[in-house]
């Protein structure tokens, strides 16, 4: 990680990482707030765990929507006031989920907040990306990405220090406090310098979204494959962690929302480190590292019997699963069709979280037929998602340093992809 990569910035560009960076980690931190408080809902609603998980699913489905709807709006309107609206209602329907009367509603909600979620990440990402030094991508798309273990190391804060006296309503309700950001972002942020409307029909057909996929279909289908085995290995090491330290190692609110801060710690890390260092070394060779390392730690992440060494394990986890997504960010972006980068980047990580949407419930039905060993059932998603994600990317390609403006540079070897641009 090279200080150079901070030099030559605007106050402006600063600004810009900051509210992107913000908006990213706000809300993970929403979605989190959800995964520590599972098995209270379940009792609250006389129903089991894995009936509860359906809202994880529901969030991670439909946040596809989310980032088509968005992302074509950054594109004809520009990526800041779409971030602005974005935040609000985020904001807003995770303050309305502590007011859920019944788990039907409940749902209803989770879904509509998937859609926010959905639309947050593609319009952060391709401001920051469109609007920072060239050399400066990588580490930027580390700090980017590592908004989203930030939310969850503040969300297992909040859990650790207020859900004795708040309960998981009242967790949902601390979820409004992102809404302050939109301040900031209207007084500070600008709009992207590559973004430009649409002046005639020509330019708005030109940009349409359809229209592009249709252009790249085999970057689309792979950049979708590839979101769909990262997803799992994010979700899969994140979501039923709190459940699996609460059910089977029977640990207290408080030892959990500490080791969740651990491994968060770790994967902050793990994201900037390896973004960073894929501005030196190639977007897809950190992957590759990344997701071969997690295979190393996973017995210790999975199978540890002590407190202590859970905590060690996770940790480890984490900086290995955030490694190999802080390179996500530059890296779809980088690959991105010029004419939909406000769309498609977030579009295709959607759509693999689409598929991923089942990892909660598929985990959760695992370890119950196993008679309630969400070890093994962690494990085995775990494993088989890291292995696909490092034979997927090594079968890619990458476009490190492109100009967005004018396309990609010459191919740097692999899977050969239709020209961006």
């Amino acid at each position: 990680m090279r200080i150079a990569a901070l030099s030559g910035w605007t106050t402006e560009q600063k600004h810009v990482v900051a509210a992107s960076f913000l908006g990213w980690t706000l809300d993970a931190f929403d979605f989190f707030l959800m995964v520590f408080v599972l098995k209270d809902i379940a009792a609250e609603f006389q129903t089991d765990v894995t009936i509860v998980t359906f809202a994880i699913l529901l969030t991670l489905a439909t946040r596809p929507v989310g980032a088509f709807l968005f992302g074509r709006a950054a594109d004809r309107w520009g990526r800041r006031p779409t971030l602005i609206v974005d935040v609000l209602l985020y904001s807003a329907i995770e303050f309305a989920s502590g007011f859920a009367p019944s788990l039907t509603a409940l749902l209803i909600l989770r879904a509509i907040y998937g859609v926010a979620m959905g639309g947050e990440w593609g319009v952060g990402a391709s401001l920051t990306m469109e609007s920072i030094p060239v050399h400066a991508r990588g580490f930027v798309s580390g700090l980017l990405q590592s908004g989203y273990p930030t939310g969850y190391f503040l969300a297992s804060i909040v859990y650790a220090l207020l859900f004795q006296y708040v309960g998981w309503r009242g967790m949902f309700m601390v979820g409004v406090l992102p809404a302050l950001l939109v301040l900031y972002i209207r007084r500070k942020v600008p709009e992207s310098p590559a973004w430009k409307p649409a002046t005639t029909k020509s330019d708005t057909t030109k940009s349409n979204t359809w229209t592009v996929l249709q252009t790249h279909w085999r970057l689309g289908i792979y950049a979708v494959l590839l979101m769909t085995a990262f997803n799992f290995l994010s979700h899969g090491t994140q979501d039923l962690y709190p459940t699996f330290l609460q059910t089977q190692h029977k640990l207290s609110p408080h030892q959990v929302g500490l080791i969740a801060a651990i491994y968060n710690i770790g994967a902050i890390i793990g994201g900037i480190s390896f973004g960073a260092l894929s501005e030196r070394f190639g977007r897809r060779r950190m992957i590759i590292i990344a997701a071969i390392l997690s295979l190393i730690v996973l017995p210790v992440w999975a199978f540890s019997a002590t407190a202590v060494w859970l905590a060690v394990g996770a940790f480890l986890m984490q900086v290995m699963v955030q490694g190999a997504w802080g390179v996500v960010p530059v890296h779809l972006n980088e690959l991105s069709p010029k004419d939909a980068r406000g769309t498609f980047p977030g579009f295709v990580y959607q759509l693999g979280n689409l598929i991923a949407s089942i990892n909660a419930t598929l985990q959760a039905g695992i370890a119950a037929h196993y008679g309630g060993d969400y070890a093994f059932a962690l494990a085995v998603v775990a494993g088989v998602v890291a292995a696909a994600i490092a034979i997927l990317t090594a079968l890619g390609t990458e476009a490190k340093g492109v100009t967005f403006a004018t396309g990609l540079p010459p191919n740097r070897g692999g899977m050969p992809l239709p020209k961006v641009g």
